[in-house]
Order: C-alpha cells, then structure tokens, then sequence
C-alpha cells in the first residue's frame, strides 16, 4: 500500500511534491495508526485511512449530485493528506492490563505525543505549505474536514466553507465513512 501511496503523490503536478514525499519518508506516516482508539488503531492504520478516503471521496466525486470540478492532482492531495498532521503524532507506550488468565501484564498502546500543538486541519495546512503550494480550496478542504466534530462555536464557519467549497463536505463525509463504514 506504501508504494501505491508515493507512486500515487508522485503524479501530482506541483512543485515541491518530491520534498513533500522525502519528508514522508522520514516520518512514521506508513506506520502510524490513524487514530489511539477510535478507528485504524494499528500499525499502517493511518495510510489504510488516507487510501480509503481517496477512495471514497473520488467516488463521492464522480457521482455527486452537483457538478464539483476538481483535478485529480488536488483530489489526491485532500484526500491522500488531510492527516499528515498524524505523522510523529502518536507513540507506544505501555499500561498494565489482565490477560485471559486474570494475570497482570504489560501491554502496548498508542498515545498522542504532539510536538507540533498546532489543532488538527490547520496543522495539515501548515505542514503541506511547507513544501508544496496549495489552492484555497484545498486549504479550506483539509482545514474543514473534521466537519461538525469541531467545537460547535465553529459551526457557522463551518458551514460558510462548505456552502463554498461543496468539496470540503465531501472529503468531511469520506472521511467519516473510512471511519464508520470500514473502521479505518
């Protein structure tokens, strides 16, 4: 799937993108888990959930009810990195847990390290423009796509963003389907 991924980036168009692909290659983003407890809690977890989100949102795309134009090199981009702020995000670390015969033993979990405390959407914004530019529209996609689980304070901006950029509510719905339909 790793290889699927970069050959995948590596078609995009946009200056910046084999930087942007060298700097994957120094993080964890193939190993990490996507999340610690909710959904692809597990080693490639995170790269599962980006694959299925591109998956799900071209779908999404191709079928939509309305016309979304949107090239393929941005569709890749929202969808294959809207958590790269999940990369050296999470580590292991271990608790006490009984195991089938009642003994306590040690056990391996994952853990939020954040070293970057930047909030999540415009922290994959931030890390993304680092080395390639981006569109508004893929700004406001990857910045929005938690959607509705943000803080309700939010919810008119929120819906301000989709109302323009309807492609921000499909990667947000893509999103929670990786996450509710496939669990990853």
């Amino acid at each position: 799937m790793k290889e699927e991924f970069k050959k995948l980036l590596s078609t995009i168009n946009r200056d910046g993108i084999e930087n942007l692909i060298a700097f994957l290659d120094k993080t964890d983003f193939y190993t990490a888990p996507a999340s610690t407890r909710f959904h692809g809690c597990y080693e490639g977890g995170l790269l599962e959930h980006s694959m299925k989100v591109y998956e799900i949102l071209k779908h999404k795309v191709e079928n939509c009810v309305i016309d979304i134009s949107v090239s393929e090199d941005s569709l890749k981009i929202i969808a294959l990195l809207h958590d790269i702020c999940k990369a050296n995000y999470y580590k292991v670390d271990y608790r006490n847990a009984k195991n089938a015969e009642g003994v306590w033993e040690k056990v391996p979990y994952y853990t939020v390290d954040d070293m970057i405390p930047y909030g999540h959407g415009e922290k994959s914004v931030m890390m993304l423009t680092e080395y390639i530019k981006l569109t508004g529209e893929e700004k406001y996609c990857i910045r929005w796509h938690m959607g509705f689980t943000e803080p309700k304070e939010l919810y008119n901006t929120i819906g301000v963003a989709f109302k323009k950029y309807p492609l921000a509510l499909l990667l947000h719905e893509a999103d929670l389907e990786a996450t509710y339909f496939y669990d990853i």
